[in-house]
């Protein structure tokens, strides 16, 4: 019975079908139920996970976007009279302008090649998440991240790179996200072994 109802919830989970509007989704690439994306492109094998809310960014190949998790947004004009956007051009939700005073107020966000956002993590808009970033679970990113860095915390900190920057300028110029499936396949058979992998190259 217990197994019934597992069966059951996961169907249910399933069919909440994402939200996709004016973006740029890889064949080959993933967003998962109830996430809602507006203005993004998702690179090859990356994927978005459940829940998701993400609005103007751009996500590189082979990213792992964990569950939960909201990047980018609308700002707001915080050196005006009013934050309101019912003072500023555009669209908003309240159907309201009083003025049209010019404002845009989505910025970019980038994130780059095989980063890894855990759970719940929120990436504030304009943020840039380099190459081979990890961003721990419930963390709150509002730093731009520097390539195979580990933030965590609110608001994030770094807590480690993940190798010697001598490795890292060598996974860098590797690019081997950009290279075809079949290079992929074979330079993968060391993927488990950086040291090999790098002693190769």
């Amino acid at each position: 019975m217990n197994k019934i109802k597992y069966v059951l919830a996961k169907l249910m989970k399933k069919a909440q079908l994402p939200a996709i509007k004016n973006s740029n989704i890889a064949s080959n690439s993933k967003i998962c139920s109830g996430s809602n994306v507006l203005n993004i492109s998702l690179d090859r094998y990356s994927y978005i996970g459940n829940n998701c809310t993400i609005i103007e960014s751009e996500i590189g190949k082979f990213t792992s976007i964990a569950d939960n998790c909201i990047i980018g947004g609308a700002s707001h004009p915080m050196d005006w009279v009013s934050t309101s956007p019912v003072f500023h051009e555009g669209k908003n939700i309240l159907k309201k302008n009083f003025s049209e005073h010019t404002f845009n107020p989505y910025k970019k966000t980038i994130i780059g090649n095989d980063v890894w956002l855990g759970n719940s993590v929120l990436v504030k808009a304009g943020v840039t998440i380099q190459d081979g970033a990890v961003i721990g679970m419930g963390s709150i990113v509002t730093k731009d991240i520097g390539p195979y860095e580990v933030w965590a915390g609110n608001p994030a900190k770094l807590i480690k790179k993940r190798f010697d920057d001598k490795t890292i300028k060598i996974l860098r110029e590797s690019l081997w996200w950009e290279k075809t499936d079949i290079e992929i396949a074979k330079e993968s058979l060391n993927f488990n072994d950086v040291d090999k992998y790098i002693n190769l190259k």
